[in-house]
Order: structure tokens, then sequence, then C-alpha cells
């Protein structure tokens, strides 16, 4: 297919342009008859289309219907309005070229200066569940196509896709016309627009081919292991500019995804405005709450653990419960971290936590007694997952020059008796118990991991080190008398038998670790000379 322009000699300069004839067919018909009557205040002719046509005149204003405009009915269930050269024409003519212009003129085609679409709501009705037919129903094909051109052809019209830009252009007209910066800066908005809503479509339709093909899916999890579409599209909208980024001399904003279920989705009941450094902290919070089924509670400091725990099983307050141990691993670095809870917040988990300066506290939801407690402190952040909360099954990392993307480190199917012991007795049910967590647990330190545990809950963590002995030191250093006795996991393999044997002098008593070392007899050797359980569970779960 060729492209033809016109001599650019041809081309008259046009940046005021006066708005006498508008196009307008919305979905959202928010802020719609306010733009209406502004429109026909200033004397602007206003063609519409079905409901929104019914809409204007109900309120009293003149509108022309696109059938009118067309000579042709709506049709095929409105399927068919607007998709018709006299609408097009209208469009996309280019009246800086005298050729167009007299084209118009020799069709009876009236230009529009200005048109206001928005479309069908795609996304909510996914989002409300509907049936597949209803979903398709909601491919808007005409709105699409007149915001394309209208984008195309800004140097003459102007195309508005969302309510928040009425006031702006009602402005305009009534100061004698849209400017060339303000056509430009719309059409920007506008392709972004019709690239969000074809990213939605594009997504649904090819979730639904692979949850047809993989069914059944479990978790909510549309995404096949292993299979990776031919192109990624990252669609997410500017919820908010934050303050700055992880440094006060970056700036920062968030973005969120259409049909994200997250953190970055979560209502903000109290407190300052979240931080780039908050919502990555909450983020990890989450991320180490929601490993485990059982009420658990995960506080975290630069996106590391200071303290997991689950409740005991008879625990009176069980997130209480999980809340107290958590912090008992290391109260010192608990100190301004992002608490997460996978249970609601209770008046005695509030009572806790109020005595501790904590940046923020997500949960699925808060007490009443809960809330009030806490919004005392004018400064915590109180924040609430959606109830439809899930964590993504894949993850996006930027790299320079592109993207990684991985299926999610999850413990969706824990099966412990996969585990292979190594060396010493088996252990009992309470020592495996242990294990179970301190393994779960340990997902959420950053590599290299070492975490000691008692009781469902850490007593020592060492992460984020070069070298797999400085994690077991830090480890049982923060962990102190409490190691004795404790169960140790490390979220890769020993290379050498120097970091078990830290871990084995502290007096650990048993050890869950992968496996897979080319020194792994040397390293089994350590923990039977010791008589330590060590169990190799076959899996690692690096985390940078």
């Amino acid at each position: 297919m060729s492209v033809h322009a016109a001599d650019p000699s041809l081309y008259r300069d046009r940046d005021l342009v006066p708005v006498r004839r508008a196009l307008i067919s919305v979905s959202d018909k928010s802020g719609l008859l306010e733009l209406a009557g502004a429109l026909a205040d200033a004397g602007v002719e206003i063609v519409s289309t079905g409901s929104t046509a019914g809409a204007i005149r109900d309120a009293g204003y003149a509108v022309t219907d696109v059938s009118s405009v067309t000579g042709f009915p709506e049709s095929l269930d409105g399927r068919v309005k607007t998709l018709h050269p006299s609408v097009h024409a209208g469009l996309l003519a280019d009246l800086r070229l005298e050729s167009h212009e007299q084209q118009l003129a020799e069709l009876g085609i009236e230009p529009f200066q200005l048109v206001v679409v928005n479309l069908y709501p795609f996304v909510e009705t996914v989002a409300s569940g509907a049936d597949t037919a209803t979903v398709v129903e909601n491919v808007d094909i005409g709105g699409p196509a007149m915001v394309r051109a209208s984008a195309k052809n800004h140097p003459n019209v102007a195309i508005v896709v969302s309510p928040s830009s009425y006031a702006e252009v009602v402005e305009a007209v009534r100061a004698g016309g849209t400017t060339l910066e303000l056509r430009k800066r719309l059409a920007a908005q506008a392709f972004a627009h019709t690239a969000a809503y074809d990213t939605a479509v594009a997504g649904y339709f090819a979730s639904d081919v692979v949850a047809a093909a993989a069914a059944p899916t479990t978790s909510g999890d549309t995404e096949t292991p292993g299979s990776f579409d031919e192109h990624l599209t990252v669609d997410a909208d500017l919820a908010a500019t934050l303050r700055y980024g992880e440094n006060a001399h970056q700036a920062a904003a968030l973005y969120t995804s259409a049909r994200g279920t997250g953190i970055a989705q979560a209502a903000q009941l109290h407190g300052k405005e979240m931080s780039y450094n908050n919502y990555v902290d909450a983020d990890a919070a989450v991320r180490a709450a929601y490993d485990f089924a059982e009420p658990a509670v995960a506080i975290i400091k630069h996106a590391n653990p200071c303290g997991i725990a689950i409740a005991p099983a008879d625990a009176a307050d069980p997130i209480a419960a999980a809340h107290a141990a958590a912090h008992a691993c290391d109260p010192l670095s608990a100190f301004g971290g992002v608490i997460a809870a996978n249970r609601p917040v209770t008046k005695q988990m509030a009572e806790t936590v109020a005595d501790i300066f904590t940046e923020v506290v997500v949960a699925p939801a808060f007490d009443p007694e809960a809330i009030e407690i806490l919004s005392r402190k004018k400064n915590i952040r109180l924040l609430t997952l959606p109830t439809d909360f899930a964590l993504a099954p894949r993850e996006v990392k930027q790299i320079s020059g592109g993207f990684l993307v991985q299926d999610a480190d999850r413990f969706t199917a824990f099966d412990q008796s996969t585990w292979t012991l190594v060396a010493g007795a088996p252990a009992d049910e309470q020592t495996l118990t242990d294990l179970a967590f301190a393994w779960k647990a340990s997902r959420a330190v950053k590599s290299n991991g070492i975490l000691l545990a008692n009781q469902g809950a850490s007593v020592g963590v060492g992460m984020g080190q070069v070298n797999r002995v400085d994690s077991c030191h830090l480890a049982v250093s923060r962990a102190g008398e409490r190691a004795a006795g404790s169960v140790a996991a490390s979220d890769a393999f020993f290379p050498f038998a120097d970091g078990l044997q830290v871990l084995l002098d502290a007096g650990v008593r048993a050890v869950a670790q992968p496996g897979g070392s080319v020194r792994d007899d040397e390293v089994i050797a350590a923990a039977t000379a010791a008589g330590v359980t060590m169990y190799f569970t076959g899996e690692r779960h690096f985390f940078h």
C-alpha cells in the first residue's frame, strides 16, 4: 500500500480552528449535558448518535441524528452507525489543502471541528464477570475509527476522549477556537486511549484462548507457564504523581493496570500519601504474607523481611499473635517498617502496632476499632487490598533496552512429601512444620538468603549478601540465643560446607535447602557429623 502526501507548499497554516460543528458519541455520559449546553450556547451544531443524541435532545438542546447526515439508518442493533463516508470525510478532510476543501464542497459534506467520543465500556464489562457474548458486544468498532481519524487530522479537528477535558475544550470554544497545541495534546491522549483499549481487548482474547487450551486453571491464573506472547504491551494508566522516587532527586509516578487487583489498587483509609518506597515495600510485604494460607504477618524494610510469622493454632486473636511473633524477630529493624497481614487487622493487633513507628499497614480489611486506634497516628498509612486481590501470575522487570518476564514464584502446590532426607533422622511433626514455614518464608528474603525459624515464626534473617557464609553469620547474629534449637532454610544450595557449619555451630536442629551443589557430599557430611536433620527440597527460591 502506498501513501500519497500533497506537496508541503500547498498546505495553509492553521492554528486557531473555530468550532462550528461537533460530533458527540459517548458511553460515559459524565458531564455530557453541561458540555452540550455550552456548545449550544456557542452556536455549535451538534451531531450525535443513539442514546447520546437522546440524552442531549431530552435536555432541550438541538441535535442532528447521525442518520440524517449519512442518509442511512443505524442498523444491526447499533453495530453500524458512523461507519460512513459522510462522517469520516468530515473527520479526515485536511482543510489546510484547497483540494480537500473543494472535494467536500463537491460531495456536499460538512467538516467537523470537534469530536467527543469515549468507547464502549469493555474493561468494565470484563470486570463485571459478563459472559463472552456480552463482552464481545462491548468491543467498540466505530468509536476507535472516529477517534483515530480525528486524532490523525488534529491540524483541523479536536478529539476529546475523556470528560476531564471538557472544561478546557469549552473554554477554547468560547475563546474563539482550539489551538494547534491543544489539538496535538488531545490527539496524543486519543491515540493512547485507543492503544490501551485495543490492548485490553487483545489481552482478553489471548487469555481466553490460553485458558481454553490450559483448562482447568487455578488461582485465577490465565497464563500458561512457559508460554509467552510474541509481543509484550504494558498497559497502565497514570494514577498519581508521587512526591519523588527512590531518592528525592528522582521524579516518580504510579501507574495502574486496568485489570490489576494488587497493591496499586489498594484503597488508602488514612495517612500521608504513599511514596515510591512505600509502594515497593508494601508490595513485598503483601507478597510475603500471602505466601501462607494460615493467618500471617510480614514486616518489611527496604524490601527485605524484618520478621514473618504465622499464628499458633490455639491463638485467641490469630492475626495479633502473628504480628507479635513477626515483630519479635527483629524489633530494631521493624522501626519504620511496612506491615502486611493476610487477615483483617484487629483491635488487639492495632493496639500493638500503635506503639511502634510504622510507615504502612496493609491488609484485606481493618476492624472499626483498629481504624480508630491507628488513625490517631497522623503519619501511618492504612491500606485495604481490593476484595478480589490476587498476585499476578507473571512478573515483568525492566532492564536496559528491554524487559524480562517470568512466571511468578508461588507456593500454589506446596508438597513437602517431595523433599529428600539426606542427613540425620527424619524430622518429627513439629520440626517438619517449622521447616515448611521456614522454606516458604525464605522466598521473601533477598538472595543470598538464610532464614531461621521456630514455632511458626522467623527468629533470624540473613539477606542480600554476596556470599552465603555472610548470610549465615547475619542470620545467627540477629537470632542470638534463639538460633539454638531453630530450623534453617536456605534459598539456594550451600556451595561449600562453611556456611552450613555456621548454622550447625549455632545449634540449628534441622535444615531445608535445595541441594544441587557439586559439593553436596561434603555439605551432607557436615550435617551428618553434627547429627542434624537436613532435607533437599529440589527447588530454589532466588529473589533479586
